[in-house]
Parts: structure tokens; sequence; C-alpha cells
């Protein structure tokens, strides 16, 4: 299991594939909620669950998946 205290805002959070999933705004719950300013985010809050999280080292969040899996995947704020 990751160590999601290493966390942070405004870390880039990466898909397996290289890709650019978006911009952690911070942490709620179970979730990493992204930034809605970040371009990928087209002005709305979308989450990923910690599930989905490889590893955070270097000083960006690494996920399992591929940057279009994790965009299909994520949630979007209420």
């Amino acid at each position: 299991m990751v160590d999601t205290s290493q966390i942070q805002e405004h870390m880039p959070v990466i898909g397996s594939d290289g890709g650019h999933v978006g911009t952690v705004d911070h942490l709620d719950g179970q979730r990493i909620k992204l930034t809605r300013t970040d371009p990928d985010a087209q002005g709305i809050h979308h989450f990923i669950h910690i599930d989905s999280i490889d590893t955070v080292e270097g000083g960006e969040v690494r996920l399992n998946r591929t940057a279009a899996q994790a965009k299909d995947e994520w949630g979007t704020a209420a």
C-alpha cells in the first residue's frame, strides 16, 4: 500500500504510460482530488481512488493504469 502522507498539493499525477492525468489539489478520504484548473480537468474537480496509485516518488504520483484509463475511471465532484 502506498504511503499517502507523501502526497502533496500541486504534485503532478502521471499514468503508467507517462501521460499527464492531472494535478493534486488534496486528499479527500480514500481519493485524490485533482485541481480543476489543470488543463486536462476542463474546469471540473476530478477524483482518483488511492487504489490507482502505484508509487509516490520524484515529486509526482504515478498510477498503475494509463492516463486514458485513469481519465475513463475518474469521478467528478457534484
